[in-house]
Order: structure tokens, then sequence, then C-alpha cells
């Protein structure tokens, strides 16, 4: 049985005459910002908790949460100089120490995987107005303010240093930290790819202690690619532990400042154990490490003792599949509680446990998913937290007690709410939007009240209004097993039910992911809206493995990636194939990542349903891809080798009858060239016909410059040509 549910920004009326639209052209998506959502950039909550910070392309401006206005402004960038009398340029982003006297700045950053870069920090203090470097010997990275803002960490070549504000010292705390080989106080391109963190140090609440990673990635296997554009190409290596194969030895060390002495936590070693998570409790001796085995189906939840190094377990979790990336841990004052979201009861809830590892509370509970802890109010004992309770399409905000009552859902408005809340938990900034409305930024109090609405982006508003009225709407179907699927679908403006039109079905589909969300989006979004002013429907489908509906819905694609949200994604084409106002005959299928993965698998094993794919950087075999990642879903390829053998597309290259397309990046440091190097190779033994585009030296994202504006002119060009 269908339901569909319609959401709009608009009332869709449309008639015969009166009505004209100006077309979406892809240099509207890509290339002008025709759409370009306003927002707040880099808002900082004051300690204070009534005022926040914003930053400007000319300074840091404080607000007041109660009214939304302007008090003044922290640092005008114009008043920067340094000793010298020269000035900076460009400044990217700022960070307070914590009595808010002084600023960390950074300028010409340098990129360097998806999360980390290497930037020149600037230290300015606020009270005596001077500016200073924070290192002359090169560019820094991970930088951060000791506690009472006399000191500064970072991480430079590996290394890991403190600079010493008030005597201007530079010292290292590390010395043998090299690339390739060992890591000091950062991770390593697999812990921050899977495990999405980059910093690898924290200091202690009394600012004594320095606790950071040492990787030892010697007998890792390194990876190499091609960097082109000078008379001699250049080899780039580095280390990127593919499935099955060794990862990195990590540590956790301990470096006492007024005794100048490391400590080796006590947390085993070897390469078949994982550290996703550490951090200091309220006790600035007492560190909580979180460590998970190599098949990521056991988690453990470890206090270990600074000074000496020994640690106990005090909370063990285990799952017949896997456990997902945790969180890091909410310690309370009280020092003696904590709170952690874990999905042991099949969904993503909120727990209170004691440092004894004994279970208090559990503050969520239901047929739903919690997906993030937005604030612990802890005078009045409660926890702010956003799920998706009224929809798995949508984001709601909610607040309950320590006790798991008075529940209090504080949005309104249905669609994604994103709430960043004030250091006292009394004011916060909500970013909402819903699938064709864009991002209104507002302040709350904590009950919910709007005070006042900072950006409304009603500009774009009316110029969405003035480029068409091709909406997205929501509905689910189930399929021939019985199993509900939500989809969104872009009808063109003028649809009429007794014609027939081609579809382009856009998938990801990857554990835990979703596409069909009640939440704005600006690229894709506009360029599906651009084909359906040219008469195309546009279809996207969250399959079985996708996230928001707990973990029965989740893991069940575990051990067999590819199967069932092929099968899926299959039933979707045969569902929307059997409308009368569905051309059957001219179904495609577009993909990137584990999308391209996906829509290389429909056109080959579901060749009769699909006639034309796109596949972007696409996995094609998950013996190539990284192993936390992949171990995590599939085991090793040593203990699984049909569950990575059954669904790579390379060994269905055969059965590819429709027009596919093929492209990548040459310096994809994610999903490497290697993936449709090797599927191409099938595909020409086949005998089977396709395209192929590489990206020089551009890597997972292809972009910069005209990449984006090109990439999506060769796509229209080939759905135009071949769908």
């Amino acid at each position: 049985m269908k339901k569909t549910l319609f959401i709009s920004f608009f009332v869709f009326c449309f008639c015969s005459t009166g009505f004209s639209q100006k077309e979406i052209t892809l240099r509207d998506v890509w290339g002008v910002g025709t759409f370009q959502a306003k927002g707040i950039n880099k808002i900082t909550s004051m300690k204070d908790g009534e005022h926040y910070c914003t930053l400007t392309f000319t300074g840091i401006e404080k607000y007041a949460y109660k009214t939304g206005k302007k008090v003044n402004e922290i640092l005008l960038f114009s008043d920067l100089q340094f000793p010298d009398g020269t000035t900076p340029k460009g400044i990217e982003s700022y960070a307070f120490s914590n009595d808010e006297t002084k600023l960390l700045l950074t300028m010409n950053s340098e990129p360097v995987y998806r999360r980390s870069f290497i930037t020149e920090y600037l230290v300015y203090d606020l009270k005596t107005k001077k500016l200073q470097k924070l290192s002359e010997n090169g560019k820094q990275n991970l930088a951060d303010f000791s506690p009472d803002g006399s000191k500064v960490a970072f991480i430079r070549g590996n290394n890991l240093f403190l600079k010493d504000l008030n005597t201007n010292v530079e010292s290292a705390i590390t010395n043998d930290g090299k690339f390739n080989h060992i890591i000091y106080g950062a991770v390593d391109w697999v812990y921050e790819e899977e495990f999405t963190i980059s910093k690898g140090f924290f200091w202690s609440g009394n600012g004594n202690k320095l606790a950071f990673y040492r990787f030892d990635e010697s007998k890792v296997k390194e990876y190499s690619m091609t960097v082109w554009g000078n008379l001699y190409p250049e080899d780039y290596k580095y280390k990127y532990p593919k499935a099955g194969e060794d990862n990195s030895v990590v540590d956790v060390w301990v470096y006492d400042l007024p005794a100048k002495k490391i400590t080796k936590l006590d947390l085993g070693s070897g390469n078949d154990q994982y550290i996703p998570r550490f951090q200091w409790t309220k006790d600035p001796n007492t560190l909580a490490v979180q460590r998970m085995n190599r098949l990521q189906n056991k988690l453990e939840i470890l206090l270990a003792d600074a000074n000496s190094g020994g640690v106990k377990c005090i909370y063990t979790e285990t799952n017949p599949a896997y456990i997902d990336e945790p969180d890091f841990l909410h310690f309370l004052d009280d020092n003696k509680h904590f709170l952690f979201t874990s999905e042991k009861d099949g969904y993503n809830h909120i727990y209170i446990y004691d440092l004894q590892g004994n279970p208090i509370s559990q503050l969520t509970s239901g047929n739903f998913d919690v997906t993030g802890i937005n604030c612990i109010d802890e005078k009045k004992k409660r926890v702010y937290y956003t799920s998706a309770e009224s929809s798995p399409l949508n984001r709601d905000l909610y607040s309950v007690d320590f006790s798991g009552k008075k529940k209090i859902k504080l949005s309104g408005q249905e669609g994604a709410n994103q709430a960043t809340f004030s250091s006292n938990g009394k004011y916060f900034i909500n970013n909402y939007s819903a699938a064709n409305t864009p991002p209104v930024y507002a302040i709350y109090e904590e009950t919910g009240k709007e005070l006042v609405v900072l950006q409304d982006n009603a500009e774009l508003a009316k110029r969405m209004k003035e480029y068409g009225n091709e909406h997205k709407e929501f509905g689910s179907f189930n399929t021939s097993q019985g199993i509900e699927l939500n989809y969104s679908i872009i009808k063109p403006a003028d649809f009429d039910s007794t014609k027939k039109y081609p579809v382009l079905f856009y998938v990801y589909g990857g554990p835990g992911s979703q596409t069909v969300a009640n939440s704005f989006s600006r690229g894709d979004y506009f360029w599906f809206r651009m084909l359906a002013q040219k008469g195309y429907i546009v279809i996207s489908v969250d399959n079985r493995g996708t996230g928001y509906r707990g973990e029965k819905f989740k893991k069940c694609t575990y051990l067999q990636l590819g199967k069932y949200e092929t099968e899926d994604q299959i039933e979707a084409a045969k569902y929307f194939g059997a409308k009368p106002w569905i051309d059957n005959k001219r179904i495609g299928i577009f993909g990137w990542s584990y999308g391209g993965y996906m829509s290389t698998l429909c056109i080959t094993k579901g060749s009769d349903y699909f006639k034309t794919a796109i596949a972007v950087a696409p996995v094609t075999n998950w013996r190539y891809y990284d192993n936390i990642y992949t171990e995590r879903f599939m085991r090793r390829p040593q203990e699984n080798a049909a569950g990575y053998d059954d669904n790579s597309p390379i060994n269905h290259v055969k059965e590819l009858k429709g027009n596919y397309l093929l492209i990548h990046g040459s310096s994809d440091d994610n999903v490497h060239l290697q993936n449709t190097m090797d599927l191409s190779a099938a595909l020409i033994r086949a005998n089977k016909q396709f395209e192929l585009f590489i990206y020089p030296n551009k890597d997972h994202s292809i972009y910069g410059g005209n990449t984006r504006l090109h990439l999506y002119t060769m796509m229209t060009n080939f759905l135009m040509e071949k769908l």
C-alpha cells in the first residue's frame, strides 16, 4: 500500500496561461551561485552565555542572543599588524582561549585530506593588541590553547610541540615523528576518514598534562598516486590500509608538563584493535578511552590512570553485526556520571551510566534514532537532543530530564533542525530547512520560544519561485518482499499524467546513509530541478542498509554489501516503471562513491531495468577499499571472500547492456582510481562499450575552478543523448 507525504514550500497551482519561469542552467547551479543560500559563519558562544561571535570577511563580531543585534567587534582584521609592520591577509578561522583574552587565527591553509590541513597560526592578545606567529619554523596544524591560555600545543611534521606564550619558547615533546612512519598528536588517513577525527591530543582540565595518540604506520602498505602537471610527473605515496591488510599500531601517551615525563597507557597493542576515541574525564588524572576490536563488533570503555598508565574496563558492548563509530562521551561535572548513545536496544538512544559502569537511566526510547546530543544543562538536569522521531525524513529538537521523563519537543516546523546552544544552555540558534525551503536561522530560548530571525533567505526563496515550480515530494512503497522503502520525487512543473516521462534515479545507498531527507540541499537539488524542466522525473530511494530506521533495517546488509541494496533499486525501477506516466524503457541511474558502486551494479545486475547509468568515483571491488569501513560491514576478505566477490561490479560486466559513463579523479585518495582502471579492464575484456572520463589531479570531491561545471555539463549531455 502506497503512502505519500507532500512537502512543499509553495502552493503549486498551475494553469495553461499566465505561467512563465526562468530556466535553470548549469551555470546557475555550479558557476555563478544563483542558488547560494546565506548562512552564519563560525558561530561561537561566549562564556557568559549571553553573547556569541561570528566570522566575517572583515573581522570577528559579537552579538547578543536576546536581540540578535551586534554589540561590537571583537576584532577588525584591518587593525592586525605584526611587529615588523606588515599585515596578515585572509584570516580564515578563529578560536578563543578559555578566558577569552587571546585568539588563535589561521591563514594560508592547505588541505591535506578530508578533514586535515596545515596552516599558519597567529596568536592575538586582545588586551595588549599584540599579534605574533605561533611558529616561524613551518606551517602547523591542530593548534590548541592550554586551559589557562599561557601555552599552545600544536603539530608540525608529525611531531607534537609546545609554545610557551609567556617566554615565547617553542619546545618539542616528541622528535621521531616522520611522514609515512610515525605520527604524534594526529591520526592516520584511515582514522581521519572512517572515525571522522583529525585532532589526536587533548589538554587535561588543569593544563598539567597532554594526552596524545602515537601511530606507528611502519607496516602499513603504501598507495601511490601520480601528480600531473610538470615535465616529469611526480608520485605521491601515503599509507592506506586496505581490507584485510595491516593497520597502524596505535597507542595513547600522556605528557606530564611539570615533571616532563611521558607515560604510555596500558591499552594493549598490535594492529587488530582500534582506539577511535579518548578524552579526559572531569578528573585531570583520569582518561576515558574507547577501544574496539578489529571487526568492530565489540566496544569497551576504559578508565586510565594518567600517572601510572593502568586501565580498568567499566563498560563492554557487543553486537552480532557491528557497532558504528562511537561518539565522544559526555562527562558530568559531578565526576560520577557520563552520557553516551548506543544502538543496543535496536535504535540509537541516550543513556546515563556511573563511572563504575552501572546503568542509571535510559533517557530516550522508542522506534526512532537519536541523531545527536546538542546540550546538557546540569543545573536543570535536562538533555537537549536531535532525533528522527516524527519521521526518518525529519530532524527534530527535543529536551528530556535525567530520568527520561518530561520530554518536550522544541522545534515546531517539520523538516531538518540543527541547533547550536549557548554555553549556559539558555539560548540556541536553530538552522531550519525543508526539502523545498532554504535555511532559516533564528534564535530561541531553551523553552523553544523564538526570539529573533537572523537570516530567512527570503531572497533565495523568491528566486527559487522565479526559476520554476518543480518541487520535491516524498512517499513510500512496499517491495515484493513487503519491505517499505521511502522515496523522493521531482516531476516537471507541467506534469501530465497522460504522458510518459523518462526517469533518472539518484542513489547513494551505503550503510547508515540517507538521500531521502526533508532538508534543503543546493547542488544536486537544483540540477535535478533543471532536469525536470527538461522533461525528466528524478527519483531517489533509500534502500535497505540506509539509516535512521533502526539497526535492523540498517544492518541487514551485513557481510554482503550491494546485494539487498541493488535488489531494492531494481524493485524501485519496476515499481515506478509500472506507472502509466513512466517510460520504463528510459530509466537511468546516477550515483557518486558508494552511489557509483550502486549505479554500476544496477546497470549490470539490473540491466533489464536500467537503460543508462553514470558512476562517479565508484568502489568496484571492496578488496580495494580501506579496512575500517569495509571490515565493519564485511569482515576481512580472508573470512568472507564470497561476500566481497559476489557483488563486485567487476564480476558482472558481461551483464552490461545499456549506456554507461564512468568518471573518476586521478588523485582520489579515498576511492582509488584503481577501482575504475580495473573495472575498465574487465569491461574491455568482455568487449563492452562504455564511456570514461578522468579528472587530472582531482580528489574524491572532483571540485575546484570550473571542474564541477565541466562535470555536470558532461553528465547532462550524456543523459540528454542516452536517456
